[in-house]
């Protein structure tokens, strides 16, 4: 049996999935209502193995380690995250790595991938990560893309666009469900366009 693997991603109503320079980082900073804060920490209270790239893994490391306790990237949800399993794909970082239970996949993405579903026990979730998660979807690599669209357009000040670049797929939607009757949570399962 085959490991679930889901593409979990923060979005604004416009598709931005990253933060700019001012630090505001696609609308969750101040729209995270309990609710939401809720749902995400039972999300990942839940047994799985987080895959993450390169880059999103510094800027998680990054963000963690300038904030404060009271800081709102510390949400509980962040935390339970951050103690669980990991592998960083990666062909430039070296351990050790700031992160309590982290391997380094030097390895390409899709061959990692590929091997974690099929030899993990347990489903595995990647957040953030766009490049690496466009290239695991292209492969047929991703069970479920999960997007939580915040109520906000960051049309001037976004950046990273999540699908910038992908193939072309059509979404099967499973699941919905509205937090804080403003932030949308949409769990699709995609399927190359052909």
């Amino acid at each position: 049996m085959s490991a679930t693997y889901t593409f979990d991603i923060f979005s604004s109503l416009d598709g931005y999935g990253s933060y700019n320079s001012s630090g505001d980082w696609g609308g969750y900073w101040g729209k995270q209502g309990p609710e939401l804060l809720a749902h995400r920490l039972a999300l990942y209270g839940e047994e799985q193995r987080m895959v993450f790239g390169a880059t999103t893994f510094r800027q998680f490391v990054q963000m963690l380690a300038e904030s404060t306790e009271e800081s709102d990237v510390r949400d509980p949800w962040v935390t339970r995250m951050r103690n669980l399993p990991a592998t960083v794909v990666s062909s430039t970082l070296e351990g050790p790595l700031d992160w309590p239970d982290a391997t380094i996949a030097s390895d390409d993405a899709i061959d990692v991938v590929a091997r974690l579903k099929k030899e993990s026990p347990v489903p595995l979730r990647s957040h953030g990560s766009l490049s690496m998660n466009r290239a695991l979807m292209a492969a047929g690599l991703v069970d479920r893309v999960q997007v939580t669209i915040f109520p906000v357009i960051t049309g001037r000040t976004g950046t990273d666009p999540i699908f910038q670049g992908a193939a072309d797929f059509d979404l099967d939607l499973i699941e919905t469900r509205t937090l804080d009757g403003r932030t949308q949570e949409l769990i699709y399962r995609p399927t190359l366009h052909t």
